[in-house]
C-alpha cells in the first residue's frame, strides 16, 4: 500500500466518523411527535437537576428538547452491564466469550437484543413519567395520554436507541475509536459550554468569581490528573527459557507484561451511573398516596434524584460504587490464572517467581496492589466536582464523571490514530 492511499484510508475513516457523530447530533434535535410544544418550553427554561439533568447529559441535550434520541445510548450500556454480570455465572456465556471472535459475535448479537428490550421498557417508563411530571416540575409533556400516542412516543424513542446502537457499530467497523463511547464523548462535549457558562453566571451574580476560576482551575488539574493515571503501568518482567531445535537455539528472551494503574479505564463510572438511575426512575413511579411508598419515594427524590451533586450519601454511594465496579471488571479482564498457564505453557517465568500457583498468588498479589489506587483515583475524580458543588452551593451541569469519560474515550481515540500511523511508519501526534 503506498503512502498517499494509507494516509487517505485514515483521513477517510476520520471524516467518516465525524460525519456519523453529526447525524447522531442532528438527531438530538428532532422532536418526538405528541410532545406539547409550549410546556416543553417551559420546562427547558427552568434549572434542570438531578436525574433528568443526568440524563440529559449524557444524550447529549435530547432529553430537555425531547427528542427522537431522548434515550441515547443509556439502554446499550445497562444491556452491556448485564451480559457482563452474567458472563461470570452463566458457563455458556463464560465458553462464548473463550471461544474469542465468533462468541463475542454471539455475545453482542444478545446485548442487542436486551438493548431493545430495555429501550422499549424505559421509553415506556420515561413517557409515562413526563405525562404525569414527576421529572419535570409537575409539568406535563404528554397532555393527551392515550394509547396510540404513548404507543408511537415509545416506538420512536425504541427506534431512535436501535439506530444509535447502528451509528455506533458503524463508527466501531468503519471509523476510528470505538463507536459507543465516541458517542457518549460527542453528548457530553456538547453540554459542556452551556455548563461552564450557567456555572459562571451564578458565582458571577452573586459576586464568587473566585470560587468559578477555582472549579476551572480544577477541572484542568483533573484533566492532567486523569492523563497522567491513564499512562501509568507496572510492568511485570517475564523471561524465556532457552529452547534447543535442531540446530537453532529458540528463546531466551525477556519482555514484560503491562499492567495498568487505572485497567478498567471509564468502565466503572458509566457502571456506577447507570446502576443509580434504576432506584431514581422506580421512585417516580411509586403511588404517593401510600405511607410506606412515599417515604421510599422522598427518600430516594433527596438522596439520589433531585439533589445529585448536592446529597452527601449520593457522593459516597457514587464513591463506593465505582471503586466496586473497577475491581469487578478488573478481575473478568484479568485472570492470573489465565495468565500464568499462559506464560508457563510459552517457556516463560517471572523472575524469582516458581511457576504455576506460586506466580498466580504473585499477579494477584500485584494487581489487588494496583487497583486499590486506581479505583480510589476514580472515584475521587468522579465526586470532586459535585463536593466542590455541594461546599460551595454552585449547580455544575458537568461532573468529575463526565470528565473521566471524556478525557479517557479522548485518550483511546488518539492511541488507535496514533497505531494506525505507527503501522504505517509515520509520526504519530503523541510521542
Amino acid at each position: 500500500m503506498s503512502a498517499s492511499s494509507s494516509t487517505n484510508d485514515l483521513r477517510n475513516r476520520i471524516i467518516f466518523t465525524i460525519l456519523i457523530l453529526a447525524v447522531y447530533r442532528f438527531g438530538t434535535f428532532v422532536p418526538l411527535p405528541g410532545i406539547d410544544p409550549e410546556q416543553l418550553k417551559i420546562m427547558m427554561e427552568g434549572n434542570q437537576k438531578g436525574l433528568l439533568g443526568m440524563f440529559n447529559v449524557f444524550a447529549g441535550g435530547a432529553v430537555s428538547r425531547m427528542a427522537i434520541f431522548a434515550l441515547g445510548i443509556m439502554p446499550y450500556i445497562t444491556s452491556s452491564i448485564i451480559l457482563q454480570l452474567l458472563t461470570v455465572v452463566i458457563p455458556r456465556l463464560q465458553k462464548l466469550q473463550e471461544e474469542g471472535e465468533s462468541g463475542r459475535k454471539v455475545i453482542t448479537q444478545w446485548t442487542r437484543y436486551v438493548t431493545v428490550v430495555l429501550a422499549l421498557l424505559q421509553s415506556t417508563g420515561l413517557t409515562y413519567i413526563f405525562s404525569r411530571g414527576s421529572l419535570t416540575g409537575g409539568i406535563s409533556l404528554i397532555p393527551n395520554y392515550t394509547p396510540s400516542r404513548v404507543g408511537l412516543i415509545v416506538l420512536t424513542m425504541t427506534a431512535g436507541t436501535a439506530f444509535i446502537m447502528w451509528l455506533g457499530e458503524l463508527i466501531s467497523q468503519r471509523g476510528i475509536g470505538n463507536g459507543m463511547s465516541l458517542i457518549i464523548f460527542a453528548s457530553i462535549i456538547s453540554q459542556l459550554p452551556a455548563s461552564f457558562g450557567g456555572a459562571y453566571q451564578v458565582t458571577a451574580g452573586q459576586g464568587r468569581i473566585g470560587q468559578f476560576s477555582v472549579l476551572v482551575l480544577m477541572f484542568f488539574l483533573m484533566i492532567v490528573g486523569i492523563i497522567y493515571v491513564e499512562q501509568g503501568q507496572r510492568r511485570i518482567p517475564i523471561q524465556f527459557a532457552k529452547r534447543v531445535r535442531g540446530r537453532k537455539v529458540m528463546g531466551g528472551q525477556s519482555t514484560y507484561i503491562p499492567l495498568k494503574v487505572n485497567s478498567a479505564g471509564v468502565i466503572p463510572v458509566i457502571f456506577a451511573t447507570s446502576v443509580l438511575f434504576f432506584p431514581a426512575l422506580i421512585a417516580t413511579s411509586l403511588p404517593q398516596d401510600n405511607r410506606v411508598t412515599a417515604g421510599i419515594r422522598n427518600w430516594i427524590d433527596v438522596n439520589l434524584a433531585n439533589s445529585q451533586g448536592t446529597s452527601w450519601f449520593y457522593i459516597f454511594f457514587l464513591g463506593m460504587l465505582i471503586i466496586f465496579f473497577t475491581y469487578f471488571y478488573t478481575t473478568i479482564q484479568f485472570d492470573p490464572v489465565r495468565q500464568s498457564d499462559m506464560i508457563r505453557r510459552q517457556g516463560g517465568f517471572i523472575p524469582g517467581v516458581r511457576p504455576g500457583i506460586s506466580t498466580t498468588n504473585y499477579l494477584s498479589h500485584i494487581i489487588n496492589r494496583i487497583t486499590l489506587p486506581g479505583s480510589v483515583f476514580l472515584a475521587s475524580v468522579a465526586v470532586l466536582p459535585s463536593i466542590a458543588s455541594a461546599i460551595w452551593d454552585i449547580p455544575l451541569g458537568f461532573s468529575g464523571i463526565s470528565i473521566l469519560i471524556t478525557v479517557g474515550v479522548a485518550l483511546e481515540t488518539m492511541k488507535q490514530i496514533e497505531s494506525q500511523l505507527s503501522m504505517r511508519n509515520y509520526e504519530g501526534f503523541i510521542d
